[in-house]
């Protein structure tokens, strides 16, 4: 398992931006390729996140490299200089715009033929961006097209393009969320974790724009968590501790988690067919929920351990 709690995406046409995010309170560094480099730097910045994975220090941090979206002539560039280059030092490479399942098997195989090319010992795990129409009808047949599939990201912003809906920024609330009787994005965000869950997958929201908004971040930064995300993307490090704070179960939860897990265990040791914490009964998916919350606290001690 991966710790995601935050993710800083970076522009891969920015190195002192880049020194910064790799030395950040991130979990995941993300070098971008796609929507934050102009098209005449492309080539720059492939040259910048071969310098970055292989001359930089991520310590711990997950180095990830998104993309360009396999409907523009820079994705399969992206793969071929950058992942030959420097695919040794790349955990995760983040897929933009998954529309369908063949857009991760694609990516795949070409990961495939480069690794053998370059006889890589370890496997390059894929991400997936949910933020189209398309996106949303297969996210199912996506979450289950490829053993390398690692995670499942939404991005609001293109999934607002797609459908049509109004939207003034990124991740932020909207002047017509009020005229919607609901959560706009609760069927896409919901579908997403359902189809992470039901795979093994994690699941990320996307970015909030409004970086200077510390409260606004905060409530999207719950809402996620509250629908079962396990982390977020951030677009700037003041972001970074708010999240890697939500997404970290509080100390009480944790000592609840563990006291379950000990009344069950303590159950079943004495040969009793029902347990019970403080007067409740503890069936098998109050125990699957304890040990999840226990194994988020174990990932998050290991990290600041590290």
């Amino acid at each position: 398992m991966r710790l995601e709690r935050s993710m800083l995406f970076v522009p891969a046409s920015r190195r002192p931006m880049i020194e910064k995010a790799a030395a950040s309170e991130a979990d995941a560094v993300c070098i971008d390729l796609e929507d934050s480099v102009a098209v005449d730097e492309k080539a720059a910045g492939r040259a910048n996140a071969i310098w970055a994975f292989r001359e930089l220090d991520f310590a711990e941090r997950v180095r990830t490299l998104r993309i360009n979206g396999l409907d523009t002539p820079f994705a399969y560039r992206d793969l071929v200089e950058v992942i030959e280059a420097a695919g040794d030092r790349v955990d995760l490479v983040m897929t933009p715009k998954a529309g369908a399942p063949e857009d991760i098997a694609f990516v795949d195989k070409l990961l495939t033929q480069i690794e053998m090319h370059r006889a890589f010992s370890r496997r390059i795990g894929i991400e997936a961006q949910i933020e189209t129409a398309a996106g949303f009808l297969y996210a199912r047949e996506i979450a289950q097209s490829s053993p390398r599939l690692e995670a499942l990201i939404f991005g609001s912003g293109d999934y607002a393009a797609s459908m049509r809906m109004p939207s003034a920024a990124i991740g932020e609330p909207d002047a017509d969320d009020d005229a919607y009787p609901g959560h706009r994005w609760h069927s896409v965000m919901h579908l997403i974790v359902a189809a992470a869950r039901a795979n093994g997958l994690r699941c990320l929201d996307g970015p909030y724009a409004g970086y200077r908004d510390a409260a606004g971040f905060e409530r999207a930064c719950r809402i996620a968590r509250a629908m079962g995300f396990d982390g977020k993307q951030c677009i700037h490090p003041g972001q970074l501790a708010a999240a890697n704070a939500i997404f970290t179960p509080a100390a009480e939860e944790v000592t609840r988690a563990q006291r379950m897990v000990e009344a069950y265990e303590a159950a079943v040791a004495e040969g009793r067919g029902a347990a019970s914490l403080d007067g409740r009964m503890i069936d098998a998916a109050n125990l699957r929920m304890a040990r999840v919350t226990l194994e988020k606290h174990r990932l998050s001690r290991r990290e600041k351990q590290v």
